[in-house]
């Protein structure tokens, strides 16, 4: 039962961090707006929450000496997992954090980038969050005042990765995974509502057609080179 429990908050925990990681791509774009900062910060905030509740189940379990060698061994891989979610999370925020300063959105400073992706982030963080619509709140100050409070949350993330690494003495190195590299690409197991694709890109067709015509005028030049001579 403890295995399950922990890798079903995990999971949890990886689909946050991932969302989250969805919703920075957009920053600084022409897809960022209010809205999005504010779906940033509930959705870091998610992830978090998620990640002192894996952090103080997978320690007592960790610490309990009576468990088997092979159940230490699945708490120790499911523990490598969890360290390895949370750098990344502690990443993307600092990236957030840069991005965010960089392209302040009630006093701009800069024209927000043309990247080619458009769509709205809704169903993104809806799907971190697991609700069916986001609520937003009337706050026109949120893309500034919450930096402060973001680099806040960067520093007890960091403070909580350093308590980890003294609290539970786990070798990466020394972990054995369950599965061969790549095999989650191998799986047949459907996306269903994912979230990727939610933001889409523009100028497919045009690149393709840009690459086709780029070779129809080389080709004609060396055509007509060739008849000069």
């Amino acid at each position: 039962m403890g295995k399950e429990e922990c890798k079903t908050m995990l999971d949890a925990l990886n689909k946050v961090t991932a969302c989250y990681r969805h919703l920075v791509i957009a920053l600084g774009s022409t897809s960022d707006s209010q809205n999005l900062r504010e779906e940033l910060k509930k959705t870091r905030k998610k992830a978090q929450e998620l990640a002192v509740a894996n952090r103080t189940k997978l320690t007592s379990l960790l610490k309990d000496k009576s468990i088997s060698k092979e159940d230490r061994a699945e708490y120790e891989r499911l523990w490598v997992l969890f360290s390895s979610s949370m750098e990344l999370l502690e990443v993307d925020m600092k990236r957030s954090l840069e991005i965010g300063q960089d392209f302040p959105l009630k006093v701009p400073t800069r024209h927000l980038i043309q990247t080619g992706m458009t769509g709205s982030t809704n169903a993104v963080a809806a799907r971190a969050m697991s609700v069916q619509n986001m609520k937003y709140e009337a706050d026109s100050n949120v893309d500034t005042a919450d930096l402060s409070e973001l680099q806040t949350e960067i520093t007890q993330v960091s403070q909580m990765m350093e308590e980890m690494e003294m609290k539970v003495q786990v070798a990466p190195w020394a972990v054995v995974a369950k599965q061969e590299a790549g095999a989650e690409l191998k799986s047949n197991m459907s996306v269903g509502n994912s979230s990727v694709g939610v933001i889409s890109i523009e100028g497919g067709l045009a690149s393709i057609g840009a690459v086709v015509g780029f070779f129809v005028i080389v080709a004609v030049a060396l055509v007509l080179g060739y008849l000069v001579i």
